[in-house]
């Protein structure tokens, strides 16, 4: 044994030792918060949606959604049509799912290819895009925060094949006077793989300017675009997220 692991090994033993001692001598760590108990939910199948969750589109009418009249409903999806469809709710910081596939047939070049886009709060667009063996710019590619940050890698499945979003949102705080309190932050997996990764943005996403803030309700509707190009949809759910209750009682101590 070299000089060095036994060494190691030494740390190890005591730093084992000390964990005992402190469990033995029933030394704890208390927080002085007190917690509501979380909610029990049913996770649902691989998919979800989860028994929290509400349900956007099941495949079966657009009713959760205005603007939709023109979008085609068939075989448990809905085809991308004029119109950008709305949600008639409104939602805060959320949890939302988003299935959707690219034209099988591929027709078109880099943002000519099964372009669509998510938007949070009908303002922040999280790229659609079939960015398989196709070339555009890379804060445009799918899975980009569009025109601020692409995505980490790119996790596009073959064209017509079905793809998932599971994305985290938090949105951005204002003041009573319209001032930016904090900015919103978004975590994105694509088809199960992380693509943004808790992005702080710099404002909203449009092409032909750069991003700003302006101010808005806590709570805004899910949008989804209509680029012109083949995209379909289905299996659409969301769920709210709020902090669990907690007050304060004491301050943190140490008991024995």
């Amino acid at each position: 044994m070299s000089k060095f692991t036994f060494v190691a090994a030494l740390l190890v033993a005591a730093l084992v030792c000390l964990a005992s001692s402190e469990r033995v001598s029933g030394a704890e760590y208390l927080t002085g918060i007190q917690w509501a108990e979380p909610a029990v939910i049913d996770p649902g199948p691989p998919g979800g949606p989860p028994s929290d969750a509400v349900v956007l589109f099941d495949g079966k009418d657009m009713s959760k959604w205005n603007n939709a009249e023109q979008w085609i409903v068939k075989d448990g999806y809905v085809e991308a049509a004029p119109g950008a469809p709305t949600t008639k709710d409104v939602f805060g910081d959320c949890q939302l799912h988003v299935e959707w596939a690219s034209a099988t047939e591929v027709k078109g070049t880099s943002q000519g290819r099964s372009n669509s886009g998510v938007f949070l709060m009908g303002i922040y667009e999280v790229q659609v895009l079939d960015s398989y063996d196709n070339k555009t710019y890379f804060d445009g590619q799918c899975g980009a925060i569009y025109k601020q940050h692409p995505p980490l890698v790119n996790a596009c499945r073959k064209p017509g094949e079905w793809q998932t979003y599971d994305i985290i949102w938090k949105g951005p705080r204002f003041d009573a006077d319209g001032k930016l309190v904090s900015p919103a932050f978004i975590t994105v997996l694509h088809n199960g793989v992380v693509v943004q990764n808790n992005f702080q943005l710099l404002g909203d996403t449009p092409f032909n300017r750069p991003p700003e803030y302006k101010p808005h309700p806590d709570k805004g509707p899910i949008s989804l675009q209509y680029h012109g190009n083949p995209v379909r949809f289905r299996n659409i759910w969301i769920r709210e997220l709020q902090e669990v209750a907690s007050e304060r009682v004491s301050e943190p101590t140490v008991v024995k």
